[in-house]
């Protein structure tokens, strides 16, 4: 009998709209719960200091809820630059692996296309996409979809935010001094994968609270982020 071949349909990449609106609906409740995460960045940032167009351009540039709650911490006067710089660097560090995974669907989609839709790149539009591909779905619009969605939930609920900020005199009085840990124990919860987890982020808390204790300013979340990135090299190269 003849060998089985199989067709390339199963490689063909496509970029429709149709992919873009499925995207986006998936996207739905991610976009709600990041509206309420949005209006209180806006409003912290207002008690920053920054005001509300400035906070609404921040979020429309680094589109980045885990960046620009770190950066909010470091918000002072002299501005620390080069520290927010870094930081924001090793907190941005994981789309480069994430886009590293898009590369086998997204190198066959024209530049413009593939370009244009990383930037809208988000950790829970990536995570649904790859979900779309390991399903063996190719329509590349999904990740943009959902991303453009969230994109407008996020720029828009942190102006929001900031209008009303001039409201709230004492952010600790409702709790939202409290947002931003509450932000990063939901990340650490949604990223937990298991034991292959403990080594680097036990390396990392290690070496955050040591930096902490020994070293001034916000020292101590670039050295702990690079400290849990080598040790989870090293622990998947062994």
């Amino acid at each position: 009998m003849p060998e089985k071949t199989t067709s390339g349909t199963e490689d063909r990449v496509t970029f429709t709209l149709a992919g873009a609106f499925a995207g986006a609906r998936k996207c739905v409740p991610i976009a709600i719960s990041g509206c309420g995460i949005g209006l209180v960045f806006g409003t912290l940032a207002g008690q920053a200091g920054l005001g509300t167009a400035e906070a609404a351009l921040m979020s429309a540039l680094v589109f980045s809820g885990a960046a620009q709650f770190v950066v909010l911490g470091l918000w002072a006067s002299p501005l620390p630059v080069a520290t927010i710089a870094l930081t924001t660097l090793v907190v941005g560090l994981r789309h480069v692996l994430m886009g590293a995974a898009l590369g086998p669907v997204f190198s066959k989609l024209p530049r413009l296309k593939a370009y244009g839709s990383v930037f809208f790149m988000a950790d829970e539009n990536w995570a649904l996409t790859m979900g779309e591909f390991a399903k063996g779905r190719r329509d590349a619009a999904f990740l943009i979809g959902g991303g453009l969605l969230m994109f407008l939930a996020w720029t828009g609920s942190t102006f929001v935010g900031g209008a009303l900020g001039g409201a709230v005199e004492d952010p600790a009085r409702w709790g939202l001094d409290f947002a931003f840990t509450a932000v990063f124990l939901a990340l650490i919860a949604g990223m937990w994968n298991g034991r292959s987890n403990i080594l680097p982020w036990t390396v990392a808390a290690v070496v955050a609270v040591a930096a902490h204790a020994w070293l001034p300013g916000q020292w101590y979340i670039l050295l702990g982020g690079l400290a849990g990135s080598f040790a989870g090299v090293v622990r998947r190269g062994s």
